[in-house]
């Protein structure tokens, strides 16, 4: 079989490649995002490789379909962005990487947390300006907050671990709580653990249900001076009412690595551009707002696992083996 590895960056490539020594499958490389206007370039190919920005939407899939491919396997978690009705219909199977390294995205959540409840990144530009004044960079402890998780999945759950080494007291959130957890922490409602945590973090899948989670009024059930995380889906948060709520000084820091309308923006370098994302370019003005472009994925690790875990589906497939990353429309 043939595979079209879309949207894919020198990381993807020499990730993929090296992983693909094992398997040796026929792979092509394509720099753009699969979605409407490229689907010609699947043809003659057998295997689609999107990421998590593609656009997989019922007329996409139905030309897959036209062009001969027989699996979509994402190389991310997220499956938000794949008609998974209009991919059952044409009898095209579908398959993720639900745990690529949980630990590689719980890290990054406290590059974020420390970045903004420390200061740093405002501390780095005073230094390199000779400006070694300390006024302005009071930050907090971790030690002793409140650490809500929402979403108590792989990713939540050692994200969770790494809040317990801080001394953070846990609660945690999910509308299907594991069966078995290994952490300290206190299962709550989502309305309860809003109220009473000083840190939030999310970890929640993108489905209607979870989309704007974030919004005008669950941002004012928050403490004031919340300090807010996502490195889950950018839909989760309503960022017009992020942005009202940082401007009255409810939320006391953000920090992202998703963004809503990310697409055609996260993963490219626009520094020759204008930024014509008045909503993003209005985020990057407060000083209490980190935000990276969608890397909390990327560590060597995760790539390698990632990398692994396409191609093993792809031999599966073929193998006409049982595939544990399947993912199936609702019924």
């Amino acid at each position: 079989m043939r595979i079209a590895v879309f949207d894919s960056k020198q990381y993807d490539k020499t990730a993929i490649n090296a992983a693909n020594i094992q398997f040796d499958h026929d792979i092509v490389f394509f720099d753009d995002r699969l979605n409407a206007k490229t689907v010609p370039l699947a043809q003659g190919f057998d295997v689609v490789c999107p990421f998590v920005n593609d656009l997989l939407d019922a007329f996409t899939i139905a030309q897959l379909a036209q062009l001969g491919v027989k699996l979509i396997t994402l190389r991310c978690a997220g499956f938000n962005g794949v008609d998974l009705n209009a991919a059952a219909a044409h009898g095209i199977t579908v398959t993720r990487v639900p745990a690529y390294s949980p630990e590689a995205v719980a890290e990054h959540v406290f590059a974020l947390l420390l970045t903004l409840v420390r200061k740093t990144h405002r501390a780095f530009n005073r230094i390199r300006d000779g400006n070694f004044t300390l006024d302005g960079l009071e930050g907090f402890n971790l030690h002793g907050r409140t650490f809500g998780i929402v979403g108590a999945g792989k990713i939540g759950l050692a994200t969770a671990r790494i809040a317990r080494g801080f001394g953070c007291k846990i609660l945690a959130y999910d509308p299907h709580p594991p069966a078995q957890c290994d952490v300290d922490c206190e299962f709550v409602t989502q309305e309860a653990l809003f109220k009473r945590a000083d840190i939030i973090s999310l970890h929640s899948p993108l489905f209607p249900t979870t989309h704007h989670m974030i919004n005008a009024t669950t941002l004012a059930q928050m403490k004031p001076g919340v300090v807010l995380i996502n490195t889950s889906r950018g839909g989760l948060i309503n960022t017009l009412a992020l942005i009202k709520s940082l401007k009255s000084g409810h939320v006391g820091g953000v920090g992202l690595d998703v963004y809503e309308h990310e697409e055609g923006v996260f993963f490219e370098d626009l520094s020759d551009s204008m930024l014509k994302d008045d909503i993003l370019a209005r985020l990057t003005t407060f000083p209490n707002v980190v935000i990276t472009s969608h890397q909390g994925f990327l560590t060597t690790e995760a790539l390698d696992n990632i990398a692994h875990s396409v191609l093993q589906s792809i031999d599966d497939f073929i193998q006409h083996r049982p595939l544990g990353n399947e993912v199936k429309a609702s019924a």
